[in-house]
């Protein structure tokens, strides 16, 4: 029997007090791919966002099982800990930061990796080469002057280093060209082959489904999961869109789009402190350096 590696049973998710997403019953088995489409505004990265531990937004009822464990209140850092990865549509760019000091740093939070010093080093290199990147990438500041395709494939050398047990894959192949989709199909089938690893695929373009073997697609639309299938789901969404799924919940974009603006305009946006980033990721490889010399 398959094992549950994330279950959401009745996640409803709000962002100051404004609901967001319904009732969420949610269920991916290990080293299986699901995705989840839906129209503009459904709310798909708001639930990609919401798993992952974003505190903007608040779980007001249900609960988030990952791997046989209650995470609905863990912080991000304490998901990743525990096998969770998400790529993001797009990546921020971190000034100061060379790349590899940040993939030092992400490994040092995975001692279960056992990946120290020159070993970290030869799968870094092996990584890179299966995904055809150059290994100057290391020495530029973490996606700083980067295209939109080198950002994605530094998303992909970061999920074949951390293995994870599931990747929420949000809009990863947005804006690619041929080549660089090439290379993140790649990375994801050398995920799901050489490690058994489970995907959440939130997408618009079913470019890159058609390289994987999809066990399930959910239908996302005005914050509710309101359907599920097989592969074929994906070409009748292609075919027809989500036109006979308008009349169950509404479009996505007059709903979930609109409860967030309203919850972002509640607050002032938050700006990306690099300066507090550097010195989180300074103390942390302090800390891994100090218990590699006890």
């Amino acid at each position: 029997m398959a094992k549950a590696i994330l279950e959401t049973k009745g996640l409803t998710i709000a962002a100051d007090e404004t609901p967001l997403l319904h009732e969420i019953d949610l269920t991916i088995d290990e080293g299986t791919t699901h995705v989840l489409m839906g129209p503009n505004g459904a709310g798909k990265s708001t639930l990609g966002s919401a798993l992952m531990g974003n505190p903007e937004y608040t779980a007001t009822a249900g609960s988030i099982i990952f791997d046989g464990q209650d995470i609905t209140e863990l912080s991000p850092d304490k998901r990743s800990a525990a096998g969770l990865f998400m790529s993001f549509q797009a990546p921020v760019e971190v000034p100061g930061v060379p790349l590899f000091t940040f993939l030092r740093a992400i490994v040092a939070q995975r001692p279960d990796l056992k990946l120290r010093g020159p070993k970290l080093k030869k799968r870094i290199t092996e990584i890179m080469a299966q995904l055809d990147m150059d290994p100057s990438y290391l020495d530029r500041e973490l996606n700083v002057g980067f295209s939109g395709g080198e950002k994605k494939k530094v998303e992909m050398l970061q999920l074949l280093l951390l293995q994870p047990k599931l990747a929420i894959l949000d809009e990863t192949d947005s804006g690619l060209d041929v080549d660089a989709l090439d290379t993140v199909s790649r990375a994801i089938r050398i995920y799901q082959e050489e490690m058994n690893g489970s995907l959440l695929m939130i997408t618009h373009n079913t470019r890159i489904l058609e390289h994987l073997d999809v066990d399930q697609v959910h239908v996302l639309v005005r914050g509710r999961l309101v359907d599920a299938g097989c592969a074929s789901l994906i070409n009748e969404i292609n075919d027809h869109g989500f036109e006979r799924y308008v009349g169950q919940a509404g479009s996505g974009a007059a709903s979930v789009a609109a409860a967030q603006a309203k919850a972002a305009a509640a607050k002032e946006e938050p700006q990306f402190d690099a300066a507090l980033a550097i010195e989180n990721m300074e103390a942390a490889l302090a800390e891994a350096d100090a218990k590699a010399g006890e």
